[in-house]
């Protein structure tokens, strides 16, 4: 944890790529940092509006079949969406970091 203060870093993530932006987050969450992103309702995605809408109608189709008050929870605020990336990334990175040690 070279060069990191004990400081909440504050990210503005207007204009920014969804997956790119949680890939940094992610990044500096594992080393120990401390970050709040703001204005998440203007994160980009990346491709055709169409393409994006039916990935998420697949993601809200994901449901347990028993009782779907179980889960999985469909979060639909742009906060919720973006914090499931950022942990998407964190675990793909944490395990690049056990393998390569």
């Amino acid at each position: 944890m070279t060069g990191l203060t004990n400081r909440t870093v504050v990210i503005d993530g207007r204009g920014h790529l969804l997956g790119r932006l949680a890939s940094v987050v992610a990044k500096y969450l594992l080393q120990g940092g401390k970050v709040a992103v703001v204005r998440c309702e203007e994160l980009n995605l990346s491709g055709h509006f169409y393409r994006n809408k039916i990935k998420f109608l697949a993601y809200l189709r994901k449901r347990c079949n028993v009782n779907p008050a179980r889960g999985p929870f469909h979060f639909r605020a742009p906060s919720r969406i973006f914090y499931k990336a950022v942990r998407g990334k964190q675990f793909k990175l944490f395990g690049k970091l056990i393998h390569a040690t």
